[in-house]
């Protein structure tokens, strides 16, 4: 029993230093923490009394074919391999153990789906029917607007401060996924609806210093304002309008992407606004436009059908 309790505490430190790595050196969203530590959580318990140092390929075999029969779908099954080949890259990054026993294990192939997105009109609508005759209304209007002309990831809108702007430039600097820095561009309208909120609306939500380590968007006590409080103001902002597509702060991101490319933009630069560390990543907004082309093409040509 005493041996058991031992491996398991022992566990639980790597566990934990694991995630302290996720957040300070992968700088990854607190959404993504939590589900990789919940994973590899999983696959520590299940191993019993193995140290994750004993593991050898065929075991980890074996764990992949236990958590197959469950029926969990392609995405979850590829996304707990990628837990647990994090969690193994960060062992053998501490010397922990002395060669990578998963190393080439490969996540199952997924179905390609397009992303969801919005037309311009559509985003637009949308924007319009925010309500900004409070302070709280005028902060989600500007936050919501930045997501959409900067294609922006909510955790990186959300964790802004003073000191990633450069609005005499229309510039953001934003931190990505890996901790990778990049620049976001915004529009003159939008450059001038954020500055009033910063010279006029935010003391009106919560009196506070502007210091350059300062959030810059925050809730009536002061403190940083959560994805969770972005995520209800565009619900809201959604079901006002009853609006019935799908709309998430993703969502908005994708349209974005598409939105560029359909206006001619070049690959590359999208991938740079977007921070995708590979082409491959941009290129499903190619599909998305070329379906476009089709539905149009099929709801306008006379001989479509």
């Amino acid at each position: 029993m005493c041996i058991i309790i031992l491996s398991m505490n022992l566990k639980q430190e790597y566990l934990e230093d694991f995630k302290i790595y996720l957040k300070s050196e992968k700088n990854f969203s607190a959404h993504t923490i939590r589900a990789y530590y919940n994973d590899v959580y999983t696959f520590l318990l299940w191993i019993g009394e193995l140290k994750p140092e004993d593991i050898e390929p065929q075991k980890f075999s074996e764990y992949l074919y236990f958590i197959q029969r469950i029926n969990y779908t392609k995405t979850t099954i590829a996304r707990k391999i990628a837990s647990i080949k994090a969690f193994y890259k960060f062992l053998y990054r501490e010397e922990i153990i002395e060669y990578n026993p998963i190393d080439n294990i490969h996540s199952p192939k997924q179905n390609k789906t397009l992303p969801d997105f919005l037309y311009e009109d559509e985003v637009e609508n949308i924007l319009r029917n925010i309500k900004i005759d409070t302070p709280a209304g005028y902060r989600n209007r500007i936050i919501l607007e930045l997501l959409w002309v900067s294609g922006m990831r909510i955790s990186e809108l959300s964790s802004l401060n003073y000191e990633n702007l450069n609005l005499d430039q229309n510039e953001i600097r934003v931190f990505g996924k890996g901790s990778k820095e990049r620049i976001v561009l915004i529009p003159d309208k939008t450059k001038d609806g954020l500055i009033n909120y910063i010279e006029n609306v935010s003391d009106l939500i919560c009196k506070t210093e502007k210091n350059p380590s300062s959030p810059l968007f925050i809730n009536y006590n002061g403190y940083r304002l959560q994805n969770q409080s972005i995520r209800k103001a565009l619900k809201q902002a959604v079901e006002a309008i009853q609006f019935t597509k799908k709309v998430t702060p993703h969502v908005f991101r994708h349209s974005f992407a598409t939105k560029l490319l359909e206006h001619g933009a070049d690959l590359r630069i999208v991938q740079e606004l977007l921070g995708h560390a590979s082409i491959k990543n941009t290129q499903i907004y190619t599909h998305v436009s070329i379906q476009r082309l089709k539905d149009v093409y099929n709801v306008a040509h006379p001989h479509s059908v």
